[in-house]
C-alpha cells in the first residue's frame, strides 16, 4: 500500500498543490507552525469526529479547541470524538496526517472560521512530515465546508 502522502499526491494531482517536507514532526500545531515558519493560527488541523454516527471532518485553526457540545447544537447532532480506527477507516489517512481532503470517500465537513482571518493556510497532506499551503477560501472549496465557529 502506497504511503499516505504518496495517496495524497495522486488524489490531487490534478490540484497542483505545493506539498513540503517539514524537516520536524508536525504532530502539534506549533510544531508545525515552527517547521513552516507560519503563525500557529495558519495551520489546519484536520479532526475527524462522529455526528450522530456519521464522520464529520472538522477543520481547525492551530490553536483552537473544538466545543464538542456547542459544535453539535450549532450542527444539530450529537458530536463525538472519533477514535484512531474510525479515523482511519473513515478518511484513509492516520491521525496527524489527515489532509483536509482528497480521501477516497468525501465526507461532511466543516471548517473553523478563524482560520478565514490567515491569508495563507497550511495542511497536512498525508502524513506527519508533509504539508501543503493554500488560500483558506481555496481550502473551504476545496473540501467543501460549511464555516462555523467551532469553539
Amino acid at each position: 500500500m502506497a504511503k499516505g502522502v504518496d495517496r495524497f499526491r495522486a488524489a490531487t494531482a490534478h490540484l497542483d498543490l505545493a506539498i513540503e517536507s517539514a524537516p520536524e514532526t508536525t504532530h502539534t500545531a506549533q510544531g508545525a507552525a515552527d517547521a513552516v515558519g507560519s503563525p500557529v493560527g495558519a495551520i489546519v488541523k484536520s479532526l475527524v469526529f462522529l455526528a450522530d454516527g456519521e464522520p464529520l471532518l472538522v477543520l481547525v485553526s492551530g490553536p483552537n479547541r473544538v466545543n464538542v457540545d456547542a459544535l453539535g447544537e450549532r450542527l444539530g447532532v450529537i458530536l463525538a470524538r472519533a477514535d484512531a480506527d474510525t479515523v482511519k477507516s473513515a478518511t484513509g489517512f492516520s491521525i496527524g496526517g489527515v489532509p483536509p481532503f482528497g480521501h477516497p470517500t468525501p465526507l461532511r465537513c466543516v471548517m473553523d472560521e478563524d482560520l478565514l482571518h490567515q491569508d495563507v493556510v497550511w495542511a497536512a497532506a498525508g502524513s506527519a512530515q508533509a504539508v501543503f499551503p493554500l488560500d483558506p477560501r481555496r481550502l473551504v472549496e476545496l473540501s467543501g465546508a460549511t464555516v462555523l465557529s467551532v469553539i
